[in-house]
């Protein structure tokens, strides 16, 4: 994928062509990615449009995703491969009575027959492009973030038994993190950093009325007035943007076109997850200042 985007400019109207709206920061560090061939370390809050990314970056490269879902637990037999042991065994006991020696049996058990690749090794080992989205790295203990680091510098994996893999062609990665550990310096220092916030009125207007081709502009805007108001609470949890465009749809199967503090009120459960959020912009709304032009 080396060279694949011209300029900034390039990524950011090729990604608006498959739906993700990005800004110019966005952009440049997806632009710079490429062309420095190095990870990008994404941050922000949850349903910003992370994952989304590196979807999205996958699409316009005409490259394959490859995602590692980090959870508390990983190790390296999910996230780099393991050993077939079941099939070793089979082949161990179908040499028992055979004059094979055991160098030879060795050679021939550990080899890449009985190797079972995961994601990280997968995405090395491809011939076609590919996309890495290593997504909520921070979920998984500071120990295991050892294992992406011979990756993210190399861009390959030792294997005692096989020898170091080196990559056929170099992925574009991508890792997401909502924040929820401070992750280490040296997996900071292998990557670019992009912080992903939630988007500004007019592009999360912008963002509706793209999602949602047949909502109307006035309704987008309103739309997008309210959510902002209501990221302005103090929350346990405020709204993505997925659940922006999910209340975008909603509204529309309802046949509403003006919002007011009974129809936020009705339809609040699918902004919010958490009863005390509820309440708390129940309230505000009550005050009806949310709702004025």
């Amino acid at each position: 994928m080396t060279e694949r985007f011209s300029d900034v400019a390039t990524v950011r109207s090729a990604l608006a062509d498959v739906d993700y709206l990005a800004d110019d920061g966005i952009a440049g560090v997806v632009f710079l990615a490429e062309r420095l061939g190095k990870p990008v370390l994404v941050e922000g809050p949850a349903g910003t449009g992370k994952t989304q990314l590196a979807k999205s970056v996958a699409e316009i490269a005409g490259a394959r995703l490859i995602r590692l879902q980090c959870y508390e637990g990983l190790d390296e037999s999910k996230a780099l491969y393991e050993w077939n042991y079941k099939k070793q065994l089979l082949r161990i006991q179908a040499e028992r009575n055979h004059d094979e020696s055991w160098e030879d049996l060795e050679d021939d058990i550990f080899s890449d027959e009985f190797l079972l690749t995961r994601p990280l090794l997968e995405a090395i080992r491809a011939d076609e492009p590919i996309v890495l989205l290593i997504d909520e790295v921070d979920r998984v203990e500071i120990e295991t973030e050892a294992l992406l680091l011979e990756i993210l510098s190399d861009y390959q994996v030792s294997i005692p038994e096989l020898g170091t893999i080196e990559a056929k062609q170099i992925p574009m990665v991508f890792l997401t993190s909502n924040n929820t550990r401070e992750l280490s310096e040296a997996l900071k220092r292998r990557c670019l950093y992009l912080h992903v916030d939630y988007p500004d009125l007019e592009r999360e207007k912008q963002i509706v009325t793209t999602k949602v081709p047949e909502i109307s502009d006035n309704l987008a805007d309103q739309i997008a007035r309210v959510v902002r108001s209501i990221r302005q609470l103090e929350l346990k949890k405020h709204p993505s943007v997925s659940e922006t465009l999910d209340w975008a749809h909603t509204l529309l199967l309802l046949g509403i076109d003006k919002i007011d503090e009974e129809v936020a009120t009705d339809t609040i459960n699918i902004l919010l997850k958490y009863q005390s959020d509820i309440k708390r912009a129940v309230k505000e709304f009550s005050s009806g200042d949310t709702f004025d032009s």
